[in-house]
């Protein structure tokens, strides 16, 4: 038979070859894209764990520490109890993020020797069950034993056994996003309070109380921008670091899609939301017995809960829009082919 083209045993195109066992959509893997022993590569991991680690543990500490010197500095119980409930948020939401962070660094040592779930997932929730305990001994050691220390102890451990356990998922380039943008977001509120007395001057803050809420309103508003703008950024920042890190190393690495920056740039927000249920859960004996003291507590204690909130929601929507914006920003449209490039065979066969 002759082998001259448009005959019967011309040469096909070259298509390429697909090995190994079929994705979830039922798609085959392309060889390139697998690892040595014939399964799909793996997805970045997560860079500078330790690195990150030991991050939100200092900030955990320094949580702790602050509300320590607030407490002590108090002159009467019933103040005591009221710096308590107002320092409780800002220590449960470092401690979700600590065991997070925590939980991932241990994790990622399981996760190179191979796909070990449930292993990864143990060592997660007990590397952030490890940190809850010893933030729990911290307070019971250093504040007066009472409902107040035992509330902060209970739930500080119980926060950061949860984000061990969201530490246990197995992409862990996500959750490294997620951490370290929730960790630089728990970092700017701290520092913004320096500019929240000259926003409130700036947003016509005055001897009335209507310009008073007013002005109480937009720094809020002000505040929640910026900080998912922050996050979203760190979100993107980080995983483009675990993506180019992973090539160097793997050049048939899986680069992540946009399902990924949408999480990491969510993450902060769902964090902050998470930790206010469960000060709202954990908490709700400290935060009743300080609304008790008096009304203006009362409305205090409710006007920060549904401030928290709206921040949450704030960060998580603004986070998620800027990576994704950012993320698309890198994208390149596809090479366009010609359509004057024909097949040989089928030019063959139009002779």
């Amino acid at each position: 038979m002759s082998n001259q083209p448009g005959g019967p045993t011309a040469a096909q195109p070259d298509r390429p070859q697909t090995t190994g066992r079929p994705t979830a959509a039922g798609v085959p893997v392309p060889a390139s894209a697998q690892d040595a022993d014939g399964s799909a590569a793996a997805a970045p991991r997560a860079p500078g764990a330790l690195v990150l680690a030991l991050l939100a543990a200092g900030w955990l500490a320094a949580m702790l520490w602050s509300t320590r010197e607030a407490i002590n500095s108090a002159t009467a119980g019933v103040t005591a109890i009221s710096l308590s409930a107002f320092a409780l948020p800002g220590v449960i939401s470092a401690a979700l993020v600590a065991g997070a962070a925590v939980g991932l660094a241990a994790g990622e040592p399981v996760t190179r020797r191979g796909d070990r779930a449930t292993l990864r997932f143990a060592v997660a929730v007990g590397a952030g069950l490890l940190v809850g305990l010893a933030a729990a001994l911290a307070i019971e050691l250093s504040y007066v034993g009472n409902l107040t220390t035992r509330t902060i102890a209970g739930t500080t451990a119980a926060a950061a056994v949860i984000g061990g356990a969201l530490a246990g998922t197995r992409n862990g380039a996500v959750v490294g996003a997620v951490a370290s943008a929730a960790l630089g977001t728990l970092v700017f509120v701290v520092g913004f309070s320096v500019a929240r007395d000259p926003l409130f001057n700036l947003f016509g803050a005055g001897d009335s109380q209507q310009s008073l809420v007013n002005a109480a309103t937009w720094v809020s508003r002000t505040e929640s921008l910026l900080a998912g703008l922050l996050a979203g950024f760190l979100a993107f920042g980080y995983l483009t670091w675990a993506r180019r890190r992973a090539a160097r190393r793997d050049t048939t690495a899986t680069g992540l899609r946009w399902p990924a920056y949408l999480v990491a740039g969510a993450g902060p927000g769902l964090l902050l939301l998470l930790a206010e249920v469960i000060i709202r859960v954990g908490g709700r004996s400290l935060i009743d017995l300080a609304a008790a003291l008096s009304e203006a507590d009362a409305v205090a204690q409710t006007s920060l809960g549904t401030s928290r909130v709206d921040n949450g929601i704030w960060v998580l929507f603004v986070g998620a829009l800027t990576a994704m914006i950012i993320f698309g920003r890198t994208l390149t449209p596809a090479p366009e082919t010609d359509s004057t490039d024909t097949d040989p065979a089928d030019a063959s066969a139009l002779r």
